[in-house]
């Protein structure tokens, strides 16, 4: 589904704010956006906000960083995810061994527990 829709700047750039917020099913306390959700199903790419949610509860480096920056980086089929604390300190990254998502990838931010876009922020 990705890759026949792809995600254009025009079209996330559309999300300046959020009228709405969706609690992730499983980690209950991150919370994240429509430009979020947009992408989610855009991308099929659900996949993505659940890597982000559930490394708040798995990865001692995340606990307390309030704001985090995660790039998705994609390179044909695979990926690299990675996470840093917006001063280029690199909190996780994560090889994605397959994914569909549209290149090059995506940032997102994960501010005080919710996952936006960063004209969401």
């Amino acid at each position: 589904m990705g890759k026949e829709k792809g995600l254009t700047a025009s079209e996330l750039a559309q999300f300046t704010g959020t009228e709405n917020w969706y609690r992730h099913t499983l980690v209950r306390n991150v919370h994240y956006t429509d430009g979020v959700l947009f992408v989610a199903e855009r991308a099929g790419a659900y996949w993505l906000i659940d890597e982000i949610a559930l490394a708040q509860k798995a990865e001692a480096a995340l606990v307390g960083e309030e704001f985090q920056v995660w790039t998705l980086i994609v390179e044909g089929s695979s990926a690299l995810l990675r996470c840093d604390d917006g001063n280029d300190r690199q909190l996780l990254e994560r090889r994605i061994d397959y994914t569909d998502f549209p290149e090059p990838g995506i940032k997102l931010y994960m501010v005080d527990g919710v996952i936006m876009l960063p004209g969401e922020y």
